[in-house]
């Protein structure tokens, strides 16, 4: 259902390779790691020993495992360092056990949680049952804020039975629940005893299982970590000590990956990865269905309205925006799911139309109401060329306004939770569409976008979400295609393509979920 490729590699005298995986055609597939997750890098035994950094687009505000995200680009790499991973995923996208295996029996109706015996914490206490009940239970209360709480609050609840086993009972049935596990927080365990001290407390000195304890971190400034003598899996990690720290700027993150000998970087910048790949670094992709997509607000004005969702679809022209922000190395999704996927269609997700667009903002203008909205841009490269783009491209019709707003990295929690913008920059990116498009439309989901509240849709992304059989599962999401495109609750702009591109002796990438890199496989030749 998606396709992993190395574009290029460093090492001398070795041949580009191609990764495919399943249900595509094309080139040959490559497993890499344990976890049977994309991998790059060398193909000799790995070497004990050295340093490496890897470069994120953003910081952590806590190293509280609720409160960081599984998303490639920013804090995965944090996660899977300091709390190792319950699970990961195959390169078709199967749960594959690490610490845990999460199995059910019944449909998706129950789980068994059952993990590897004597795990242990950093500071020598178990990691059991009990302590990831702690863990998942608190991912439903709203004072943690963790980014998985809508998917928590799916689970009814969580029992130990012994000391590796935990049952888990949902709300209703999910039968592919442990992808869900995979791509969050459900997949980072922290002690609980450190825990119950409090977040800001626990970010001093915390404890979990992963290949890596902390040295030293403080808000603003890298995260420094030396390698756990107790992890699970030796004799891994490989590096005795690793960096990890954001560099927002693109230019920026290109130039030290293409300076260094030891620097990794967590990729979406289209145009890094083709110098990257001219340039005979390490590049790895690993392609998904859905994309990066703008929300627009449908809870306030003007977006409460489908004539000025629909007017601003219609008014741009996704080709020229690649050739802007990306000069034209991206790929648009001309489909919610991409050819190589069971639910493929011929729907088109998105049409450029001038004419229709002007009537729109016309007719809106009529009735008092002209379209004017401010784009809230993340303060990375990307987020702020897109939103220039935007603009550049809406200036050219008449009755419509945009603005820009760089907002602060630590303002993005609030404003997403309270759902606080006119438009926003955000993803529904999957290997299989559950949970993603459930999280992005269904109106009974707190991370909801867009906002969007239509019945049909809800009731087609759950039953996507349930569907005893692929045929059901293709009903529905047939059905998901179409009202998106028919309410329009977001642009879709550009697949999302997490990318790591790898400096000259850095080897071992192997990723699971989307795009979440195992540090504990990254080894210095």
């Amino acid at each position: 259902m998606h396709r992993r490729r190395l574009l290029a590699t460093a090492v001398a005298g070795e041949t580009a390779v191609v990764l495919a995986a399943c249900g595509g055609g094309g080139d040959s597939g490559t497993s890499g790691g344990a976890s049977g997750g994309a991998s790059g890098g060398a193909s000799e035994a790995p070497v004990a020993g050295g340093h490496a950094t890897i470069l994120t687009m953003a910081e952590p505000n806590s190293l509280d495992p609720a409160k960081l995200s599984n998303a490639y680009a920013i804090t995965a790499a944090v996660g899977n360092a300091l709390y190792g991973h319950l699970v990961t995923t195959s390169e078709s996208g199967e749960v594959v056990p690490s610490m845990a295996e999460f199995t059910t029996a019944d449909g998706g109706a129950t789980f068994t949680l059952k993990l590897k015996p004597g795990l242990a914490f950093s500071d020598g206490t178990p990691l059991d049952a009990a302590a990831v009940k702690f863990n998942w239970d608190r991912l439903k209360e709203p004072e943690t804020a963790s980014p998985n709480r809508a998917e928590a609050q799916q689970i009814a609840a969580t029992e130990v039975v012994d000391a590796t086993t935990l049952k888990v009972t949902m709300a209703s049935p999910q039968p592919r629940f442990g992808n869900t596990v995979s791509l969050g927080t459900f997949n980072w365990i922290g002690s609980p005893a450190a825990l119950e001290k409090g977040a800001d407390e626990f970010s001093k000195n915390p404890i979990g299982a992963g290949p890596f304890t902390l040295k030293s971190w403080s808000p603003g400034t890298p995260v420094e970590l030396v390698k756990n003598a107790k992890y699970f899996d030796a004799p891994k990690p490989y590096l005795d000590s690793l960096t990890i720290r954001a560099v927002i700027d693109a230019s920026q993150r290109y130039n030290t990956v293409s300076t260094a000998s030891d620097t990794i970087a967590m990729e979406s910048n289209f145009n890094n990865m083709a110098k990257a790949a001219d340039a005979g670094l390490t590049v790895q992709r690993q392609v998904l269905g859905g994309g990066l997509y703008v929300a627009l607000n449908a809870r306030r004005a003007p977006f409460d309205d489908i004539r000025a969702r629909q007017a601003v679809s219609y008014a741009i022209d996704l080709d020229k925006l690649n050739q802007t922000v990306y000069s034209g190395t991206a790929s648009i999704p001309e489909t919610l799911f991409p050819d190589n996927s069971p639910f493929h269609t011929e729907t088109p997700l998105h049409k450029f139309d001038r004419a229709k667009a002007q009537a729109l903002f016309d007719e809106l203008a009529a009735e008092g109401k002209p379209v004017k909205f401010t784009y809230s841009a993340y303060p990375s490269t990307e987020s702020r060329t897109l939103g220039e783009s935007l603009q550049a491209q809406l200036a050219s019709f008449k009755n419509v306004t945009v603005e820009i707003k760089v907002i602060d990295t630590a303002d993005i929690p609030r404003l997403r939770s309270q759902h606080d913008y006119d438009a926003i920059q955000s993803s529904a990116a999957f290997l299989d569409p559950d949970p993603a498009l459930w999280i992005a439309f269904s109106a009974d989901s707190v991370n909801n976008m867009s906002g969007v509240d239509d019945p049909d849709l809800t009731d087609a992304v759950l039953a996507g979400r349930t569907g005893a059989t692929l045929e059901d599962r293709k009903a529905a999401y047939g059905i998901v295609e179409k009202k998106v495109v028919e309410l329009t609750p977001v642009l879709f702009m550009s697949t999302v393509e997490p990318a790591i591109v790898g400096a000259k002796n850095t080897h071992g990438f192997v990723q699971y979920g989307l795009g979440s890199l195992l540090p504990e496989e990254i080894w210095i030749k």
